[in-house]
């Protein structure tokens, strides 16, 4: 170079690639896939892939073509002139790139090689129109030890090989970027099978297409082809790994390094970019991939607000050609009444570059205007000046119909509501009226046992107004003593029990106190009241005055007395008059059993039946009087009742009835399985009874048949007499019940009218009943139904 810096042999803008041969490694650089620029005192020099990005070759005085980044490069530029090397981000025509900085070489004090390489692929940043031309390179710098040393400092790897593609020398760069020494590398060749390299889309990169056997085989330069590559790990890098190369082979004819020719292979660690790229590829599609799963339009515009075609999407729903849309156009697909107002708030945020949010009716493809709702946000450059607009346009038919249903259910709900919010009131004026009314007191109270809650009866049985009993302790004010005058532990009163516990709790018979201090007998109930999460907040107290209770208990207590006193006397009574009257019965009937013997025959004919009157009505007396006095006796028995097999009491039964039975010509039959409670000579007694009045009452020329049959229905047994005899009516079937009650002429029946009775009496004490049941319509005769409880067997022979 010269004193001013200007490389020699002529002018750079003249011929830039003579001016690069006589840089150390220029022709190196020139051929490079990234932009190079050698930055120096009298100016700038580009390599061809520079000069193809900013479509010039060199620049003579300064770097006012690098508009955005001129400034951050003039400070920097003292650093890399010290001997720095150092990376600094730079944004050049609009895309981001990483620029290397490093002094350019002993030889050339104060100039600056300036290497970017692009974050994005270089094929999307814009370029000028100036072609990218191939660089041949027939020679290679003087000293090899210098490029290796410049493509250091720019971190950048470089292998140098032969024509057997076998690696001679690699730079530092090289080493460190692949994990392997330089004795590890020497002698390696391009089809080494312990290279493990793939493609960007993850197939295998066979070893007979790497750039350099291709380079060689071709004598073309290839540039910039990507390759992942399996790493080692090294000190610096703790893992094995995949790196990302881009590669450029340069083919070399014979040379000072290669004497039979080869090829330089120089690559660049392209992991990071590679890494962004996929990051990038994804976020795409997953963007991508949302755009098409939403119902959404979504458009872009420019800076200043106006559509560039195309936009599928508001074709795709509008109908409008690209032509129709572009500008503002797509502003005619909007509702007549909304253009202007529409107009006015983008114009707004276009102003302030802010949040843009609106809606309006757009045409749709059907001729329809459907409601939309639009936003969109300003998308800036890292400088902050605006790039574009990104927006969507969201049908919201759905969202307003929504709306409109919502606001007709929440106009249900309100009247809902009010509807019951007046039942509500309606409850709690019919509750107050109820309460107001009651005749049993009632209290509310607290958690603490205060009284929070009184009605009317309350407070008129214990003498008190209302707002004296609402605050006060409920226990010291009403429930401090017992009805003895002892006084009352709060820890034993049911009402405080169950504030603590919150079990209900009834007491039959207590005392409140009056206000005048008297004792007020009281029947209550004592209820806990709960918070939604169960917690016991209180209680409602119901009590009744119970002094007329006590009263009429009292009362009916002593008429119980009277009545069993009446009850012993009463039987005493009739045990004594039996046996008193029976004693001169007798001797009246043995006297006249007397005259009848020794006269009979001897007086005239009226003696005689006067004679056998007296008889008659001594035997009938006797008869009554027996039957009084078993009446009487029924239930009188502390004996108590044992299981009774009902077959052996009819046998007994039968017995009685016996002469009967030869008398009548009857005939006597039982069905009774089982056994009831009892007491065996009373159930003795009432069957003779029954069945002796079906053998009595029968029907003239017709054999009396008497049936008995049990059957067990749940803890009775109900028991049928059933005859063939003259019947009982309808309107006796009570009265046939009661003592001395005849429905028949002594003279055509005999007996005193007590036997159904004792028979009923019987029943109703063993717990059963006995009635008359009507026959069937083409049955004679009558059925008188009896029911026993049945025994109820050990809890130990239930089964389980």
């Amino acid at each position: 170079m010269t004193a001013e810096g200007v490389p020699a042999g002529g002018s750079a803008a003249a011929n830039p690639q003579a001016a690069w041969a006589d840089v150390p490694a220029g022709p190196l650089l020139a051929a490079l896939p990234d932009p190079v620029l050698l930055l120096y005192t009298g100016g700038t020099l580009l390599n061809a892939a520079a000069t193809a990005l900013f479509g010039r070759h060199a620049h003579p005085s300064d770097w006012a073509f690098l508009v955005d980044e001129a400034p951050a490069l003039a400070a920097a530029l003292p650093r890399a002139q010290a001997g720095e090397t150092f990376a600094l981000p730079l944004t050049l025509r609009g895309a981001p790139f990483t620029g290397t900085l490093s002094p350019a070489g002993p030889e050339h004090s104060g100039s600056v090689l300036l290497h970017l390489r692009a974050t994005v692929p270089i094929s999307t940043v814009p370029s000028s129109t100036v072609p990218l031309s191939s660089v041949p390179i027939s020679t290679v710098p003087s000293s090899l030890e210098a490029s290796l040393h410049l493509l250091d400092n720019l971190n950048l790897g470089l292998t140098v090989q032969d024509r057997q593609a076998r690696i001679l020398h690699a730079n530092t760069a090289a080493q460190t970027i692949l994990g392997l020494t330089l004795d590890q590398l020497t002698g390696r060749d391009s089809l080494d099978p312990r290279w493990k390299a793939v493609h960007p889309d993850g197939s295998p990169f066979p070893g007979n297409t790497h750039p350099s056997i291709r380079s060689l085989e071709t004598g073309e330069i290839l540039r910039d082809v990507p390759m992942g590559v399996f790493t080692p790990a090294t000190a610096q890098r703790k893992s094995e790994e995949w790196r990302w190369l881009s590669i450029t082979a340069l083919p070399q004819g014979p040379s000072d390094w290669l004497p039979e020719g080869g090829v330089l292979t120089i690559f660049s660690d392209a992991t990071a970019a590679q890494r962004t790229r996929g990051q990038l590829h994804g976020t795409e599609a997953r963007f991508r991939s949302l755009v098409e799963a939403t119902s959404q339009i979504v458009w872009v515009s420019a800076p200043d607000g106006m559509l560039h075609p195309p936009q599928p999407d508001w074709t795709e729903f509008t109908g409008q050609t690209d032509a129709e849309l572009a500008g503002t156009g797509w502003m005619n697909a909007l509702h007549p009444d909304d253009i202007t107002p529409s107009a006015e708030v983008w114009g707004e945020a276009l102003m302030r570059q802010g949040l843009y949010e609106n809606e309006y009716r757009v045409r749709r493809r059907d001729g329809v205007y459907v409601p939309m709702q639009a936003r969109a946000i300003p998308v800036k450059n890292e400088d902050g000046t605006l790039r574009e607009w990104v927006g969507t346009s969201s049908d919201i038919s759905a969202v307003r119909a929504a709306e409109a249903r919502l606001r007709e259910l929440n106009a249900t709900l309100e009247a809902r509501v009010q509807e019951r919010t007046d039942e509500l009131a309606q409850i709690t004026r019919f509750t107050t009226l109820l309460l107001g009314a009651a005749g049993e007191g009632i209290l509310g109270l607290d958690a603490g046992g205060r009284n929070t809650f009184a009605n009317p009866a309350a407070a008129r049985t214990l003498g008190y107004n209302i707002e004296r009993l609402i605050g006060a302790d409920q226990h010291a004010l009403i429930h401090h003593h017992h009805g003895d005058g002892r006084p009352h532990d709060p820890a034993h009163c049911p009402i405080r029990q169950t504030i603590q516990d919150g079990q209900t709790r009834r007491v039959e018979e207590d005392v409140f106190w009056h206000a005048q201090g008297h004792a007020v007998p009281v029947a209550y109930i004592v209820t806990p009241t709960q918070d939604e999460t169960g917690n016991v907040t209180g209680a409602v107290v119901m009590f009744q005055d119970i002094t007329e209770r006590l009263s009429a208990r009292a009362a009916l207590e002593d008429a119980i007395a009277d009545l069993e006193r009446s009850n012993r006397e009463l039987a005493q009574f009739a045990y004594v008059a039996s046996h008193d009257l029976q004693e001169p019965l007798r001797t009246v009937g043995s006297y006249a059993e007397l005259l009848s013997r020794r006269y009979q025959g001897q007086l005239d004919p009226r003696a005689d039946q006067y004679l056998s009157f007296m008889q008659e009505g001594v035997g009938r007396m006797q008869s009554l009087i027996r039957d009084l006095l078993s009446f009487a006796q029924i239930g009188r028995s502390d004996t108590p009742a044992r299981v009774v097999s009902l077959d052996e009491v009819l046998r007994e039964a039968a017995q009685n009835v016996g002469a009967a039975l030869r008398d009548t010509g009857g005939h006597l039959t039982w069905d009774t399985p089982g056994t009831v409670l009892g007491h065996s000579s009373l159930l003795v007694q009432l069957f003779t009874n029954l069945i002796g009045n079906g053998l009595k009452f029968h029907r003239e020329g017709v054999p009396p048949q008497v049936r008995v049959t049990a059957r067990p229905e749940g803890s009775l047994m109900r028991i049928q007499v059933i005859d063939n005899g003259i019947g009982i009516g309808t309107e006796y079937h009570e009265r046939i019940f009661a003592i001395f009650q005849r429905l028949h002429r002594r003279e055509a029946y005999a007996g005193t009218g007590m036997g159904l009775a004792i028979c009923r009496k019987i029943a109703e004490h063993h717990g059963g009943t006995l009635e008359v049941t009507l026959p069937p319509p083409d049955q004679f005769g009558s059925i008188l139904t009896l029911s026993l409880p049945i025994p109820i067997p050990p809890q130990s022979a239930l089964p389980l």
